[in-house]
């Protein structure tokens, strides 16, 4: 891995671990035994690192939230956009923490963000458009593209309301589980009488999965 890639994935794994106000461009270096030096010749400051990062971010949302024509739906399908889902929040998880305030401070960043989620909402309207011709979901069209920005919304969200809402001082992958079966929560308000045994069955596995996080916890 060249230095650069070595950088943003360390920067990452401290900025989650720590939360990226706690860490300086220092830390950084020192956690890779390299020089500031070294550091500011592939970034110019932090804030250069946390683009590197959004664009990390952004191949994750691209690759993890594609319309899925000509596929079956069915559990295994549908598994694949809440994992990739889930796998985006606890990857990121320190900038869903500070997301106000991160974009806040970087003018360029707050405009990318605002593109990357417009292509987002895009997708998911797609994805929907999709779920309610295949008898999966039950919605009016002009309901569709407003109910992605819902669960965009709750995703987004979810880490920063749990850590101001309630007595968490840190995310788990099991907050991060809750936070998906809410989501589900609203899909199963959506589902067709034929799908909701399928929605069932994946709150069921999420469950389990949210227990098994708890009882390591």
């Amino acid at each position: 891995m060249k230095t650069r890639d070595k950088i943003v994935h360390a920067a990452l794994a401290l900025f989650n671990e720590h939360g990226e106000r706690a860490i300086t461009t220092n830390h950084i270096a020192a956690h890779l035994g390299i020089s500031p030096g070294n550091l500011y010749y592939h970034f110019r400051n932090k804030e250069d690192i946390i683009r590197s990062i959004f664009s990390l971010y952004e191949q994750h949302l691209e690759t993890g939230f594609q319309p899925y024509e000509g596929k079956k739906v069915d559990v295994d399908l549908l598994i694949g956009y809440f994992d990739a889902l889930f796998y985006t929040l606890w990857q990121f998880r320190f900038m869903y923490a500070n997301l106000v305030i991160i974009l806040s401070r970087d003018e360029v960043l707050n405009k990318q963000y605002t593109v990357t989620h417009e292509q987002v909402l895009k997708r998911a309207t797609s994805i929907l458009t999709q779920l309610k011709q295949d008898g999966v979901l039950v919605i009016d069209d002009a309901e569709i593209t407003p109910l992605a920005d819902t669960i965009r919304m709750v995703a987004c969200f979810w880490i920063s309301n749990q850590l101001t809402h309630s007595e968490a001082t840190q995310i788990t992958k099991t907050s991060l589980y809750e936070g998906l079966l809410r989501v589900l929560m609203i899909f199963k308000a959506y589902a067709s009488e034929s799908a909701r045994p399928t929605f069932i069955r994946l709150e069921q596995h999420y469950q389990a999965l949210a227990k098994a996080e708890q009882e390591e916890d």
